[in-house]
């Protein structure tokens, strides 16, 4: 009878056994080269920052069927942000990526040393003091504030040519979000490119003091509309600058200048063109860095300042979107290529001329650009913050 039961006893673990590695291995079957890749983002996909930033994923979606897949958490607050990023790690994702200026990442990153943690800058960083596994990343924004500068100011001189404004009336608007230097990098970049073109043109800032606030951005749109700005550019989340130079009745018409995305379905007869980061490089080419198991910073190409990462038309990490065919000035394409041609070679230094920055925050702060400043040379983040005197005005 012993010997029965242990012949039963055996069978019974052989069976056991045998159907254990047929269910792990079929587990492992389904798994294999599946990589699961986290996103957070601050607002969701209606608005045009989160939606550009978005464009990465369905990237990745594309780039890798059936061997990625993605995790998305959306409308994540700052201050919100730990406890979607820990669901995130305890879902499997082996590197994270966000839109956001949380500081949750980097203060998560030890906790979890095998998962990457990929952030926008927003500040540049020590990264001797930060953990290995985190890192930020973003493109030269700037030079397509630039080039996009050049288009506006292209239309500028078209209206100055039909006498619909004289030269010393031109006036460009931006509403500007924070006076931080990033958003005062962008603007000056905007409006110097304008004036690589339009020599006359200078600038009325109002702020909003908000990222994205839809009625806020399209009300300070319309005050500068009334102040007589005939161009409009902004740094903000939403659409509501654009619709408000589509919706303006004045008598002089009013042209609109994007940010993220293109804004001409909102705006069809106002909108002239668009700029935005371009992330997707980044963020295909860091998850592939995780899949060969390669130290990120090694394998994305661009320029490397520890673990922070950027790139400007060189590399495809800025674009000028589709022009509006029916609103842009004659020539524009022509001098966009010329200027995007001269980033790519390291030929425009964008804050050069004759001209003086004053810190907004201390008057006895000033600099003076005959001799140049030169942007995003240690962080990828913007770093000039100084208001050009004379020309742009702050009407806050």
């Amino acid at each position: 009878m012993r010997r029965v039961y242990l012949a039963t006893l055996l069978s019974a673990l052989l069976v056991f056994l045998i159907y254990g590695t047929i269910y792990s291995f079929g587990n492992k079957t389904r798994n294999v080269g599946v990589l699961k890749v986290g996103f957070i983002y601050e607002n969701d996909e209606i608005t045009p920052y989160t939606y550009n930033f978005s464009l990465g994923a369905k990237a990745l979606e594309r780039e890798y069927p059936g061997k990625v897949e993605v995790m998305t958490r959306s409308n994540v607050l700052d201050e919100k942000t730990e406890e979607p990023l820990r669901e995130l790690i305890h879902s499997g994702c082996s590197i994270i990526f966000t839109d956001s200026y949380t500081d949750a990442l980097y203060k998560l990153a030890p906790e979890f040393p095998d998962v990457q943690f990929c952030q926008a800058s927003s500040e540049p960083l020590d990264f001797s003091q930060l953990p290995e596994n985190y890192h930020t990343f973003k493109g030269r924004i700037v030079e397509g504030r630039y080039v996009s500068g050049i288009a506006a100011g292209m239309k500028l001189n078209e209206m100055i040519a039909n006498h619909v404004i004289d030269a010393e009336d031109a006036l460009v608007g931006f509403v500007a979000a924070h006076p931080i230097p990033e958003v005062i990098s962008s603007y000056t970049a905007f409006l110097l490119g304008v004036r690589s073109v339009c020599p006359t043109a200078v600038m009325n800032v109002r702020y909003t003091y908000t990222w994205g606030n839809f009625s806020l951005e399209k009300n300070t749109t319309k005050t500068l509309i009334d102040e007589g700005c005939q161009i409009i550019g902004q740094y903000c989340d939403t659409v509501g600058p654009a619709l408000a130079c589509e919706e303006a009745s004045h008598t002089l018409p009013v042209y609109h200048v994007g940010y993220n995305k293109s804004m001409i379905d909102v705006a069809p007869s106002s909108s002239l063109i668009s700029t935005c980061v371009n992330w997707t490089p980044y963020i295909v080419e860091a998850t592939e860095a995780v899949m060969n198991n390669r130290v990120i910073e090694e394998y994305v190409e661009g320029d490397v300042n520890g673990n922070d990462m950027c790139a400007g038309f060189e590399r495809d990490w800025v674009e000028i979107l589709e022009p509006n065919r029916l609103t842009i000035a004659r020539g524009t394409q022509d001098a966009m290529d010329t200027a995007i041609e001269a980033f790519k070679k390291g030929k425009i230094n964008i804050y050069k001329g004759d001209y003086t920055g004053v810190n907004p925050n201390d008057g006895s702060d000033t600099i003076d650009l005959r001799n140049g400043y030169n942007e995003n040379l240690t962080f990828s983040s913007p770093s000039f913050h100084y208001v050009l005197r004379d020309i742009i005005h702050i009407e806050n």
